[in-house]
């Protein structure tokens, strides 16, 4: 029970703030209406469910395989290479990334999607600068054999 709470916890810190709280500010801030719900509204939504689902399955991952949550200070406590990390090393940060641009799809907001491009840069850079050499201190050779198997950010085809 107190993983579920320390997991809810951290979703709606971190993911949460990404992509609620700070787009939410681009919206109201910008005074944007949707007038009329048509093709970019629905490939918006569609992307928004997406990534959704991506970050949620990702969190379940964390916390029943590996037992810890998605913020580094409560990391998973065993390597995680099951579910979407078994095609991507980064599925939730990729679940995010769909998520934001699927905010700027229906918002039709160049800002929106400005930010989403300013985000995967910072989640670029903290996964080559901190992530992967921190997981890899942690796990070891096993984190190496999996990098070589599982692409950074795009599956194999």
């Amino acid at each position: 029970m107190i993983l579920f709470l320390r997991n809810i916890f951290f979703v709606i810190i971190l993911p949460g703030s990404v992509t609620v709280t700070i787009p939410y500010y681009f919206i109201l801030r910008r005074h944007i209406v949707i007038e009329c719900f048509g093709l970019a509204q629905v490939g918006g939504l569609i992307a928004m469910t997406s990534g959704s689902y991506i970050l949620f399955r990702c969190v379940w991952d964390f916390a029943t395989k590996g037992r810890g949550t998605l913020a580094p200070v409560d990391a998973p406590r065993t390597l995680v290479v099951e579910g979407l990390y078994r095609y991507v090393r980064n599925p939730m940060y990729a679940g995010v990334m769909t998520m934001l641009l699927g905010e700027s799809l229906f918002f039709e907001s160049m800002p929106l999607l400005r930010y989403a491009i300013g985000c995967f840069v910072a989640f670029h850079l903290f996964v080559i600068l901190y992530e992967e050499p921190t997981l890899r201190r942690t796990f070891g050779e096993s984190y190496i054999r999996y990098c070589s198997s599982v692409h950074r950010w795009l599956p194999r085809l």
